[in-house]
C-alpha cells in the first residue's frame, strides 16, 4: 500500500515537474550546461520525458518501465545540476548550500525510482 501512494507521489511530482518546463523555461535553460547544443529542444524533450514517465508511473503495467526511464532521465540531467552548480548559480537567487544539496538528492531520487523496479 504504502509503496503504491509513494509511486503515485512520484508520477505526479514528474508531471508536475515535466508541465514546468513548459510553464517556465527560462529556469531549465539557464543550466543547461553551454556546451550542449539545441537547448529548447533539450528542455522539451526532457520535459514531455518526464509527463510521459510520471504518467506511465502511475499505470501499474507500465510502472517498472517507467521508474527505469525516469532513472536513466535522472542520470541524464545530473550534468545540468552540476552546472547549475558551478557556474554559481547560473544567474539565479539559489543558495549555493542548495545546489550542493540537489547533487547527493539526484542519488536519492535514483533510489526511489528504483523501489518500482
Amino acid at each position: 500500500m504504502l509503496l503504491t501512494v509513494t509511486r503515485v507521489l512520484m508520477g505526479l511530482l514528474y508531471i508536475a515537474a515535466g508541465a514546468n518546463h513548459f510553464i517556465n523555461p527560462k529556469f531549465y535553460l539557464r543550466i543547461i550546461p553551454p556546451i550542449l547544443p539545441f537547448h529548447e529542444a533539450i528542455n522539451v524533450v526532457s520535459g514531455a520525458a518526464e509527463i510521459v514517465l510520471g504518467i506511465l508511473l502511475l499505470i501499474p503495467a507500465t510502472s517498472q518501465w517507467a521508474a527505469w526511464g525516469i532513472i536513466l532521465l535522472l542520470i541524464a540531467v545530473f550534468p545540468a545540476n552540476v552546472y547549475h552548480l558551478t557556474s554559481g548559480g547560473a544567474g539565479m537567487n539559489v543558495p549555493i548550500w542548495a545546489l550542493w544539496l540537489r547533487l547527493p538528492l539526484q542519488g536519492v531520487l535514483i533510489w526511489w525510482a528504483y523501489l518500482y523496479t
